[in-house]
């Protein structure tokens, strides 16, 4: 056999492991169950591919991340390593070919999801495979209290009962306390090795700004640090608008999103990755098999949703070991916005059963019918059609896949894009000479007042609605428009297939599930708390506050952090500060970030003088937020 080493030089062109992972390894090929807890980036799936490359057999892989699979697999087959991924979408006949070549073929890995073994006959197939290892990746989504749980994980512990004598190894990158005891006891864990990699980076300095302007100081941090940066949006649009203002202020920029075609993310993210541009704005469906080491400045500019995602994302910068930041930027509005977005479009037992139903309805399956059925499906036209919201739908519809009740592709992006290549004026000239487009064009400039500027994603349901025509009418405008070239339109085919696991049995499946819908809106509920309390936090080390979420106690501060650096700030004078403030305002009207550029203070110290001022009523804030003195 050759050694785990001489495997890593062959395959992966590397001479040495990271921390830990010769460890991991060492412990699996002596058979015995053991439990990796690995920061991002520590390389957790080298300690199962290794090993499952020193042993006659195949590794059985189980991960919820159909594209984290397609990725590994993908990795696999380029350094000639023969594996599979039995992914949502493939009809029954092409499963049993691929089981058949995991049987006859020589295959060393089958990457599954943990619904797929819920299927008797895909577990029997298994069952009589040649498995030398059982590797559970993300193995937090095993408990009530991670940060993603899918109940499928739970049935994963039933195959111990088959494969007594092979080692399992959980792997994950974030579980706090609670979640690793839960993880131990429900994958059932025999006496496991427990390797722990400090949730510490010491080369991350954790940064948290209350900023007024979220833009000028996104371009004071990027001039500073030119080096590759990732900007974290919570939505696409804010992926389109931040890129865009970005390159308007001279940056390099690219984004990245969930809706885009496999090609262009491909494109945008290799841009980024050579460095043809400095900046990639994305949602949180960028970075997954992300391994790029200079990274310099990570930059939140909402709020993230658990610290668990925040770590993860921040884990990003400073790869190379050199000093790099992680930036959240915060206003007072972003507490009521997190809010909004996390906790008020949360489902519950009423609405998720009425989205059950309703889809039931929508598809016209019976009572007692369904299971395996595919659908193409629109979430805006199922939301229009029923009068739903569309994001706490969609948060419905995820925690239906979660359940296994239901399984979906997250690509909810429009059909449509549009943009108006022509000035406003020539548009309003059209419309005076071609009355009968009048409503349609007005309602799509009402709805979407920067159609101007950019390429933008358009819904022809809503437009079809507020305009009160049918939606064939509004399409034959579009296409009337796009042959004078008045707009540039793009129709897209990428509408979400929808497949039914179980038979429709209304309120008795969502009774089964409600139990869990309970237990994560209150950890959502705690895990926002945990976001707030890490942010609003003035006196502790961003460092410590980070690490004590994951059980982690340390006794020093970081140094480095914002509140580190505050620390080390010399106090500035407020007396003298005020009174330069009000020299300034006797000759003209200034903002503050024009007060903050004069006076070289930071902004911290700038608003705060300002409040004092507004409260002694020595000055006027102007609906331009400008300044003045009160005469």
């Amino acid at each position: 056999m050759q050694t785990a080493v001489a495997i890593l030089q062959k395959y992966w062109k590397h001479d040495s492991f990271r921390s830990l992972q010769n460890e991991i390894i060492d412990s699996v090929l002596n058979g015995q169950d053991t439990f990796a807890l690995m920061p991002t980036g520590g390389g957790k799936s080298i300690c199962f591919q290794v090993p499952a490359m020193m042993k006659e057999g195949i590794c059985l892989v189980i991960s919820p991340l159909v594209a984290l699979m397609k990725d590994q697999v993908a990795n696999l087959q380029k350094r000639n390593i023969k594996a599979i991924a039995l992914t949502g979408g493939i009809k029954s006949d092409e499963m049993i070919d691929l089981l058949d070549n995991c049987q006859f073929g020589n295959y060393k890995f089958l990457y599954v999801s943990p619904e797929r073994l819920q299927s008797d006959w895909i577990l029997n197939r298994i069952k009589s495979l040649p498995v030398n290892l059982i590797a559970i990746d993300e193995a937090h989504c095993v408990s009530q209290w991670g940060h993603d749980f899918r109940p499928a994980y739970l049935k994963i512990s039933d195959l111990k009962k088959h494969f007594p004598k092979i080692p399992f190894l959980a792997l994950t990158a974030t579980a706090t306390p609670r979640v690793q005891d839960d993880i131990i006891t429900a994958l059932g864990l025999h006496n496991p090795q427990l390797f722990q990699k400090s949730f510490e980076r010491k080369n991350i300095a954790y940064m948290v700004f209350e900023v007024e302007d979220k833009l000028f100081r996104i371009k004071q941090i990027l001039e500073k640090n030119p080096q590759p940066s990732i900007i974290y949006v919570r939505n696409r649009k804010s992926c389109l608008d931040i890129s865009s203002q970005l390159q308007s202020l001279g940056f390099k920029a690219t984004y990245y999103h969930g809706g885009l075609s496999p090609k262009e993310k491909d494109k945008n993210m290799q841009l980024w990755m050579q460095e043809d541009v400095q900046v990639i704005v994305a949602t949180n469906a960028f970075g997954m098999g992300i391994d790029k080491a200079n990274v310099k400045t990570v930059i939140h500019i909402q709020l993230p949703e658990n610290i668990e995602n925040y770590y993860q994302e921040s884990g990003r910068a400073g790869r190379n070991g050199e000093k790099s930041f992680s930036v959240v930027l915060t206003s007072p509005s972003d507490i009521f916005q997190a809010e909004n977005q996390f906790i008020r479009n949360l489902p519950d037992k009423p609405f998720l059963t009425a989205v059950y139903i309703k889809l039931c309805n929508y598809f016209q399956i019976a009572y007692g019918e369904g299971m395996d059925q595919r659908f193409t499906f629109n979430l805006n036209h199922f939301c229009l059609k029923y009068d739903f919201p569309i994001l706490k739908t969609y948060n419905a519809m995820q925690f239906l896949d979660r359940q296994g009740i239901l399984n979906l592709s997250q690509e909810f992006s429009e059909k449509i894009t549009m943009q108006f290549l022509i000035p406003s004026k020539e548009v309003i000239r059209y419309i005076s000479m071609n009355s009968n487009d009048e409503e349609i064009i007005l309602t799509i400039l009402r709805t979407y007042p920067g159609i101007y500027e950019m390429q933008t994603a358009f819904n022809l349901q809503l437009i079809a609605k507020k305009s009160n025509h049918k939606e064939s009418e509004i399409q034959a405008v579009l296409h009337k428009l796009k042959e004078k070239d008045i707009i540039e339109y793009h129709a897209k085919n990428n509408d979400t297939t929808l497949i039914f696991n179980e038979i429709r049995e209304d309120e008795r499946t969502i009774n089964r599930v409600s139990k869990y819908l309970e237990k994560q809106n209150l950890l959502k509920t705690e895990q926002l708390k945990a976001v707030l309390h890490y942010v609003n936090e003035k006196k502790t080390c961003k460092n410590k506050l980070i690490l004590d979420y994951f059980g982690e106690k340390i006794t020093n501060d970081c140094g480095i952090c914002s509140y580190c650096i505050s620390k080390k700030t010399q106090t500035v004078d407020i007396a003298s500060l005020s009174k330069e403030i009000l020299t300034l305002l006797k000759t003209e009207k200034l903002n503050s970030r024009e007060i903050q550029n004069r006076t070289n203070t930071n902004a911290k110290d700038v608003i705060f003088v300002l409040q004092e001022l507004l409260e002694k009523e020595a000055l006027l804030i102007h609906s331009n937020n400008k300044y003045s003195i009160k005469l």
